[in-house]
């Protein structure tokens, strides 16, 4: 079997809530996502899908993710997208860095394995652990009031893990904590995500402002050393993640005994072949995770539920299903929240069939 052709197509995702707000007053209202379909000479095509937090979030934006993916074609034709090493290799030579760029490739030669090994990718990725595995649900940053009237909407949805969107002002923040942590029942989790929005006399100071109140907190400050000197002086259980983007920064935070819970963000580590590493590299450890990514649609919702179905649930905090959050579906068959909860598709591949009616014509097409 050898790579053929690869086209891009381009998709709008609005969101239902109409806009989405953290930490430095950052904002999105429309996603822009990429959508990579990639084609075989035995007829078998592969769909892949990144779409960055804007361009304001981490080093990506949907343009650069698209020009990038143009850049990498000619490394990619005649290659066997089943040999998923020898094509993260040949991305890795034809370009330095820029792991988002490469991750939908990456993802849609997991959904030509699939399919051509007729299994779903979750049994590929390790195999199908129990029924389904557990959501969160972002709340996005408003009023401390605001937000603590979005807990109890959610909850009726079936969520009962909140990552409330933190790092603005420190009173605010305390206040939001506050505020959400009074709405929650037996059984919820609150997660304090700043997203790197706090100085680190600014963390500190929160985490004693709200040390009574059973709360992670995630990702205070923007670097890696600036969380582990807030870690090192808080009583609360944390989380990391803009920082985590490679297996050795799992390897130094957990030698530095820096986090908890660490979020796995697909893209941002290059895709599938990379994500399951990172992920069997935290169970070894005995680190807990969240699985998702930077946002996407159908086609990334599917992606993250296969690596989340095949991780021990003792070690999956939590994950992401980003197409409850927009308005448009680009794909049948994608996986749903069901009360909170979501299960990967047992059809082959990733189990979706993209719209091609929703993706139009694409915006870019090569062939061998």
């Amino acid at each position: 079997m050898r790579i053929v052709g690869l086209s891009l197509f381009q998709v709008d995702l609005p969101l239902h809530e109409g806009s989405y707000n953290w930490s430095g007053g950052k904002s999105v209202e429309v996603f822009d996502s990429t959508v990579v379909r990639v084609r075989t000479d035995e007829g078998i095509d592969g769909f892949g899908e990144v779409c960055p937090l804007g361009p304001v979030y981490l080093p990506s934006y949907a343009e650069g993710a698209r020009t990038g993916i143009i850049e990498l074609v000619p490394a990619l034709l005649g290659l066997d997208p089943r040999q998923l090493d020898v094509v993260n290799r040949a991305m890795d030579t034809a370009m330095k860095g820029h792991a988002y760029v490469k991750s939908a490739i990456d993802v849609a030669c997991w959904d030509i394995l699939g399919k051509a090994t007729g299994l779903p990718v979750s049994e590929l990725l390790g195999g199908r652990v129990g029924p389904d595995f557990v959501l969160y649900r972002a709340i996005s940053q408003e009023s401390p009031e605001v937000m603590a009237s979005r807990v109890a909407a959610y909850r009726s949805e079936g969520y009962r893990r909140f990552q409330l969107k933190v790092g603005a002002d420190v009173e605010t923040d305390i206040e939001r904590i506050r505020a959400v942590a009074a709405e929650l029942e037996r059984g919820d989790v609150l997660i304090a995500d700043a997203n790197t929005g706090w100085l680190r006399h600014e963390a500190l100071r929160v985490a004693r402002g709200v040390r009574d109140v059973d709360v992670f907190i995630e990702q205070p400050c923007v670097s890696y050393e600036e969380c582990l000197g807030v870690r090192q002086r808080i009583d609360h259980p944390f989380v990391l993640d803009e920082c985590i983007d490679s297996v050795a920064t799992l390897v130094r935070a957990h030698a530095d005994g820096a986090a908890d819970v660490v979020n796995l963000k697909i893209s941002k580590l290059g895709g599938l072949t990379r994500a399951r590493q990172a992920r069997d590299l935290c169970v070894s450890l005995g680190l807990g995770m969240t699985i998702e990514d930077t946002w996407g649609g159908d086609i990334v919702t599917a992606s993250i539920a296969h690596l989340a179905h095949s991780t021990p649930p003792r070690h999956l905090f939590t994950a992401t299903d980003f197409n409850s959050y927009v308005t448009v579906q680009t794909a049948d068959g994608a996986p749903r929240r069901v009360d909170g909860r979501m299960s990967a598709p047992t059809d082959p591949g990733l189990g979706v069939r993209p719209k091609m009616d929703v993706l139009g014509e694409p915006v870019f097409e090569a062939t061998a």
